[in-house]
């Protein structure tokens, strides 16, 4: 049973789903196999997958569960994990074309045939919700420019169990959004934005448009949301020299700012000489402001929290390369083209696609991602065996 699971679920390092197997062709072979599949779904894999679970160190975790919130096998790794955050792609397609996301020459995007629908987003985020997922957040390319945006945010609001439904936007076109947004559901929001120079940004972005991402950050204050987070990596020579400046933003606003160490993904030309570690950023930012502390941070935060004495929001740093956070990860990653992801890092995709085309039931969707998520690694390799991955670029996976 291992041999045909690993056959069927696991992709190797460097394996293109989308280049090897052609819309119609994926989903025919996924059929084909259809035999196969009603005998991996006997109930067998439920069977291996408690018993696995029965041998590591559950406790803890039982332990830290919200006592009015179930959740399944199917979101709990090996490790013990929950995993109750789902980021969500929805789509490829970008306003800008930042060198962090994707290479100089671009990237070939997925047709639009074999992006998932609306329909399919929905019944796919139904399934993790009602297993356990309290926090969605809907990612890109650049989400906004997703023409059906407000219809899968007003539905996905809805879904019973679901706490937060975030975004992640690059803010050029989500000023004249917003209103419609939060209306629709929309509770929390990151805007990307790594320089406060406006010929920095269309450097940086091959675009102009930094006084649009600007007013969309105050848009999204004056709308309440508090606070407004605003992602920035930090690259070494390009905007290492604005740390503060960017500090500055939160001295009379509900501003977030959260400092990203530098992070490799295929053709974003990646060199640790870029890298701006943690350590470095933190002395920058005391020496200037030296009632910075630290706050209580919750075990599943991605981001090492501070506060600055006088100042409205908050300073947040994203420790991805030098201190990673993978023993408190909850995180999984639905990809535009329907693959499912389970490390950020991590080359090994799934898809949730073509079964779903194919007429895959609930329970079989479940048994597959239980079988992606049980086969979640510790950790990631650290930043120089990433660099040497084969991944997809960032524009792909989903920011």
């Amino acid at each position: 049973m291992r041999r045909h699971l690993s056959k069927f679920f696991h992709y190797p390092i460097g394996f293109n789903l989308s280049n090897s197997f052609p819309l119609k062709c994926d989903v025919s072979s996924f059929c084909a196999a259809n035999s196969i599949r009603q005998g991996l779904f006997g109930g067998h894999l439920n069977e291996c997958a408690t018993r696995a679970l029965a041998t590591t160190s559950c406790a803890s975790v039982s332990e830290d569960l919200p006592k009015d919130n179930f959740v399944s096998d199917m979101l709990v790794d090996s490790f013990g994990r929950l995993h109750t955050y789902l980021r969500i792609s929805v789509t490829e397609r970008c306003n800008l074309r930042g060198q962090y996301c994707m290479p100089a020459e671009g990237v070939e995007l997925t047709p639009s045939p074999q992006i998932l629908t609306k329909t399919e987003i929905l019944r796919l985020a139904n399934l993790f919700v009602s297993s356990g997922v309290t926090k969605i957040r809907l990612t890109g390319g650049e989400p906004t420019v997703r023409k059906d945006i407000e219809d899968i945010c007003l539905e996905l609001s809805n879904l019973k169990g679901l706490r937060t439904l975030s975004m992640t936007t690059n803010g050029i076109a989500l000023t004249r959004k917003l209103p419609r947004l939060k209306d629709c559901g929309l509770t929390s929001l990151n805007i990307s934005v790594d320089t406060l120079v406006p010929a920095k940004f269309e450097f940086m972005t091959r675009r102009r448009g930094h006084e649009k991402v600007m007013n969309s950050i105050n848009a999204a204050i004056d709308l309440g949301f508090n606070p407004v987070k605003v992602n920035c990596v930090v690259m070494r020579g390009f905007n290492d020299d604005e740390i503060c400046d960017f500090v500055e933003l939160t001295r009379d606003k509900p501003i977030d700012i959260r400092f990203i160490e530098f992070m490799p993904f295929d053709g974003n030309v990646w060199n640790v000489k870029k890298l701006v570690p943690y350590s470095e950023m933190l002395d920058t930012v005391m020496k200037q402001f030296p009632s910075l502390k630290r706050d209580q941070d919750h075990p599943t935060d991605t981001a090492k929290n501070f506060t600055i004495d006088g100042h409205e929001g908050r300073v947040s740093f994203i420790t991805s390369m030098t201190e990673h956070f993978c023993a408190g990860c909850n995180r999984l990653r639905l990809l535009a083209d329907g693959n499912f992801k389970v490390c950020l890092f991590g080359p090994s995709e799934v898809s949730l696609r073509d079964p779903l085309r194919c007429g895959a039931e609930d329970h079989e969707l479940r048994e597959i991602i239980g079988a992606a998520v049980k086969k979640k690694k510790a950790s990631h390799a650290g930043m120089f065996d990433i660099a040497k991955t084969a991944n997809r670029p960032m524009i792909h996976i989903g920011g």
